[in-house]
């Protein structure tokens, strides 16, 4: 069994989510936050989600405060922003670290499969995008400035 579906984080209502519920999909998980430069990938996310959904494809974001303290909504907030801005279909969860001691244990796991450039283990800010092929293996990491369009092709082909 791989380890990402022994995962069961949060979602943006508390509730715990088990990855075991994706077991099978191509995913892309993604820290997020209401107030980046980088927040209008929202729309791009939803338009992928859209696309590709119905063949096996799941976005998750995971919104995150550690830079710049860029999300600092609770999660009511947080779910409203989303679906009121950006009409946000795709799963979102609870509020996450990503770095740091009380960095959330996916998020360390995703980082021990994946590294950043030049090995480092540090995301370097929002909208860090990770994508999961159909078996649960991390097969790519994706800086912050790099677009969902730009995924496109490498979720195509794992779908």
């Amino acid at each position: 069994m791989s380890e990402i579906y022994s995962f069961e984080p949060r979602d943006i209502t508390g509730q715990h989510v088990s990855l075991e519920e994706y077991r099978g999909k191509v995913l892309l998980i993604v820290n997020t936050a209401s107030e980046c430069g980088f927040t209008r990938q929202y729309q791009a996310l939803e338009q992928l989600y859209e696309d590709y959904r119905d063949r096996g494809f799941e976005v998750l974001g995971f919104p995150c405060n550690q830079f710049g303290g860029q999300e600092p909504g609770d999660a009511r907030e947080i779910a409203s922003f989303c679906k009121l801005r950006h009409n946000i279909t795709f799963p979102m969860f609870d509020k996450v670290e990503v770095n740091g001691p009380h960095a959330n244990r996916l998020f360390r796991w995703l980082k021990e499969e994946k590294p950043g450039l030049l090995g480092s283990k540090a995301i370097k800010w929002n909208f860090t995008k990770f994508l999961v092929d159909r078996t649960g293996r991390v097969t790519g990491r994706f800086a912050p400035a790099t677009k969902p369009e730009a995924i496109r092709p490498k979720v195509k082909e794992l779908l």
